[in-house]
C-alpha cells in the first residue's frame, strides 16, 4: 500500500515543478518587461510562493484519472495499467505546454491570461499563425516539442513508480477509495471554506505580470470556460435590481444643451472614415506620447477637430467595428459581432448614408474573417466590401496582407470613380503584430524598447497617410470630404500601461477636411467619451437623428455626462472626471481606483450598473 500512497505523492511533485519550471520560463520570456517595471527579486520570487495553493488544487484534478489507475492497481496490476499512467499524464502534459506555449505568444498582445474568449479564434488558425512573426512560431514550436518530450522523459525516468504484482488487503483498498478522493475534493478547492479556491488566491502585486505568472494557466482556462458557458442563461454583471440600475443609464446619456454647434459646412459632406489598427494615444505627441512617432497625424491636427480626452470601447478589432459602427460598447467575454442573431439587431449609421443616397465602401487590405469582422461589415450594407482578394494582384504583400501605403493609394484612385456623396471607411493594417510592413534602409525610431517594432510600425502608417493625403489633395472631391480618422483599439506602447488602466485604452480620434468649418481648425475638444460616442457627434451634424444609438452621446454638447467606459477579458474600467475605477466581478477586485473616498461608492455604482445593464442589452437581442 505505502507503493501505491508513495506514486500518489510523486505525481504531485513532478506536478508542482512542471507548474513552477513553466512559470519560470515565462518570468523569463517577459523579463524585459520585469525590469521596466523594476520589480524587486524578493517580490519576483513570492510569484511562486502565492502560486503554490492554485498548482496543488490543479495537480489534484490532473491526478483525478490516475488516482483510479492506482486504485484498480490495489485489486490487480496487470502492465497495461502502467501504459495507460504514461499516455494520461503525456496527453495532459502536452495540452498544458499547449496553453502555456499559446500564452507566451499572445501575452505582449492582450496582456492577460488565455481565456474562454480565445476559443471564437480558433475558427481562423490561418489568420492567428499570421499574426504570429515567423521566428515566434518556430520558437513556440520547438518549445512545445521540447518541454512535452522532455516532461515525458522525466516522469517516466524520475517520477514513476511501476505498479506490478503487488498484494493489497481489501480493507485497504476500500479506505484507499473512500480517503483519497475525499482528500483529493478538499485539496482541489483549497480547503474546507465556504468559497472554493479561484484565481484571486494567486493575486497579491501591484504587478498585473506577476499576478497573472502566479495564476495557473491550467486552472485559469478551466474556470473561465466553465463560469461563461453558464453566463449564456444568466447576466453574470448584475450588482443591482435593474429598476435601480436603469435610471442612473439613463441619466448619463440625457441631451444637456438646446443646441450643438455645427461645424460643417456642407450637409451632406462625403466622409472618408479612416481606422487605425491599434493607435494607442502613447503615438500622438498631442495626446501625451512622445514626438516624432506621428508627425503626419501632428501636422494634421493644425487644420482638424481633435477629440482629446476619448478611449477604446475594448482591445479587440471585431469589438471596435460595432462600436464605430453601430454605437454599441464592447463587453467582457465575448463580442457581440461574432454572433449574427445578436447584431442583427444594432443600428448603423452606414443605413442612415445609403438611405440619403450615399455611396459606401469599406476596404481592408487584409482578411476580414477574423473576428467575423466580414459578416458585420456586410451587414452594414456597404455597397462595396474590398479586402485583400479584391485588390491588384501586383500590390506589394506584408504577411497579413496588402501595406497601407498601397491600400490608402487604391482607395484614393477609387473614389476618384466614385458619384458623391460618399462614404468610404478603411481599415489599416500595417501597424498589427508582426510589424512587417516595407523595412527602410535604416529604422527610423530607435527607441521604444520592447515596443520598438510597434512604433515604427505606427510612423510606417503615419506616411503611409502622408501619401494619401497627397493624392487626395489632387482629387475634385477632398473639398467636398470630412476625414474622420480614429484608432480601433489601443496597444501596449514604450509606457507598458497596464490593460486595467484607462492610460492602456486612450485612442485618438479627429475630424479633418475643408468641410470642417475654418473656426474649429487646430480646435481641441477635452471632452470625455468613448468610441461608441462617433455616432452620436457625427450624424447630428448631417440632420440626422441619432436616438436609435442609446449608448452612444455627443462630445459636442459640453454639457452632457463626462464618461469613458472599456471592457477587457472579464472587467471593466470606469472613467470620470474625478477619476477611475477598474473592476473584475468574479475575483470582487478593483485593479484601479483612483477615485476620491467621497465620490468612490457613486462612481462605482455607475460603472457597475453600465456594465449589468450593457451585458442584459447583449444578452437580449
Amino acid at each position: 500500500m505505502l507503493r501505491i500512497i508513495k506514486s500518489l505523492i510523486k505525481q504531485y511533485v513532478y506536478w508542482l515543478l512542471v507548474f513552477a519550471f513553466v512559470r519560470l520560463l515565462f518570468l523569463l520570456v517577459y523579463s524585459y518587461t520585469i525590469w521596466l517595471e523594476e520589480i524587486s527579486l524578493f517580490e519576483l520570487l513570492t510569484t511562486f510562493y502565492y502560486a503554490l495553493k492554485l498548482d496543488i488544487a490543479t495537480a489534484s484534478y490532473f491526478l483525478i484519472i490516475p488516482f483510479f489507475i492506482l486504485f484498480f492497481q490495489t485489486l490487480f496490476s496487470p502492465q497495461w495499467l502502467n501504459g495507460l499512467n504514461k499516455i494520461y499524464i503525456g496527453f495532459i502534459l502536452f495540452v498544458f505546454i499547449l496553453i502555456n506555449t499559446i500564452e507566451f505568444g499572445l501575452y505582449a498582445e492582450w496582456r492577460s491570461k488565455l481565456s474562454y474568449k480565445a476559443f471564437s479564434y480558433l475558427e481562423h488558425l490561418d489568420e492567428i499563425a499570421n499574426t504570429a512573426q515567423t521566428g515566434q512560431s518556430i520558437i513556440l514550436l520547438l518549445l512545445l516539442v521540447g518541454l512535452t518530450a522532455g516532461g515525458i522523459y522525466l516522469y517516466i525516468r524520475y517520477f514513476y513508480t511501476p505498479i506490478l504484482r503487488i498484494k493489497i488487503k481489501p480493507i485497504n483498498s476500500i479506505l484507499f477509495l473512500l480517503i483519497g478522493p475525499t482528500l483529493m475534493t478538499v485539496i482541489a478547492r483549497g480547503g474546507l471554506q465556504e468559497i472554493p479556491i479561484n484565481q484571486s488566491q494567486s493575486y497579491f502585486s501591484k504587478h498585473l505580470i506577476l499576478n497573472n505568472a502566479a495564476t495557473n494557466s491550467a486552472f485559469n482556462l478551466f474556470i473561465s470556460v466553465i463560469e461563461n458557458t453558464k453566463n449564456f442563461n444568466k447576466n453574470p454583471f448584475i450588482e443591482m435590481p435593474f429598476e435601480e440600475a436603469e435610471p442612473i443609464i439613463k441619466q448619463l446619456f440625457l441631451p444637456k444643451s438646446d443646441s450643438i454647434p455645427k461645424i460643417l459646412t456642407l450637409e451632406k459632406p462625403n466622409i472618408v472614415l479612416l481606422i487605425l489598427e491599434s493607435w494607442s494615444a502613447d503615438l500622438i505627441e498631442t495626446l501625451g506620447g512622445e514626438p516624432g512617432i506621428t508627425p503626419f497625424f501632428h501636422s494634421l491636427e493644425k487644420d482638424g477637430l481633435l477629440f482629446d480626452n476619448v478611449y477604446a470601447s475594448g482591445p479587440r478589432s471585431e469589438q471596435s467595428m460595432a462600436a464605430i459602427f453601430s454605437g454599441f460598447p464592447a463587453h467582457p467575454i465575448s463580442s457581440i459581432t461574432v454572433q449574427p442573431d445578436k447584431y442583427k439587431g444594432l443600428p448603423s449609421w452606414v443605413h442612415l448614408l445609403n438611405e440619403r443616397g450615399y455611396d459606401t465602401s469599406f476596404y481592408f487590405g487584409g482578411q476580414l474573417i477574423y473576428g467575423n469582422i466580414k459578416s458585420f461589415i456586410m451587414y452594414n450594407a456597404f455597397d462595396r466590401v474590398k479586402e485583400v482578394y479584391d485588390f491588384s494582384d501586383d500590390l506589394p504583400h506584408g504577411k497579413l496582407g496588402i501595406h497601407d501605403e498601397f491600400a490608402l493609394s487604391e482607395m484614393a484612385d477609387d473614389l476618384n470613380m466614385v458619384k458623391e456623396p460618399f462614404l468610404s471607411a478603411l481599415f489599416t493594417l500595417s501597424s498589427h503584430s508582426p510589424y512587417n510592413q516595407p523595412k527602410p534602409d535604416k529604422e527610423v525610431l530607435p527607441w521604444g524598447d520592447n515596443e520598438r517594432q510597434y512604433i515604427n510600425s505606427a510612423y510606417y502608417t503615419d506616411q503611409s497617410l502622408k501619401k494619401f493625403f497627397k493624392k487626395a489633395k489632387q482629387s475634385s472631391w477632398y473639398k467636398n470630404t470630412l476625414f474622420i480618422i480614429v484608432a480601433d483599439h489601443s496597444h501596449n506602447s514604450y509606457r507598458n500601461h497596464d490593460m486595467q488602466e484607462s492610460d492602456y485604452h486612450k485612442i485618438p480620434l479627429l475630424f479633418y477636411g475643408e468641410a470642417l468649418k475654418p473656426e474649429f481648425h487646430g480646435k481641441i475638444n477635452k471632452h470625455m467619451g468613448y468610441q461608441p460616442d462617433l455616432a452620436a457627434t457625427l450624424l447630428p451634424q448631417l440632420n440626422l437623428d441619432a436616438t436609435e444609438f442609446p449608448w452612444s452621446k455627443n462630445l459636442l454638447d459640453s454639457a452632457t455626462s463626462e464618461f469613458a467606459y472599456t471592457a477587457y477579458e472579464e472587467g471593466f474600467t470606469w472613467l470620470r472626471p474625478a477619476g477611475e475605477i477598474s473592476y473584475e466581478k468574479r475575483l470582487n477586485y478593483y485593479y484601479v481606483n483612483t477615485v476620491p473616498e467621497s465620490q468612490f461608492d457613486s462612481i462605482s455604482k455607475e460603472g457597475k450598473a453600465f456594465l449589468q445593464v450593457l451585458f442584459q442589452d447583449y444578452m437580449d437581442r
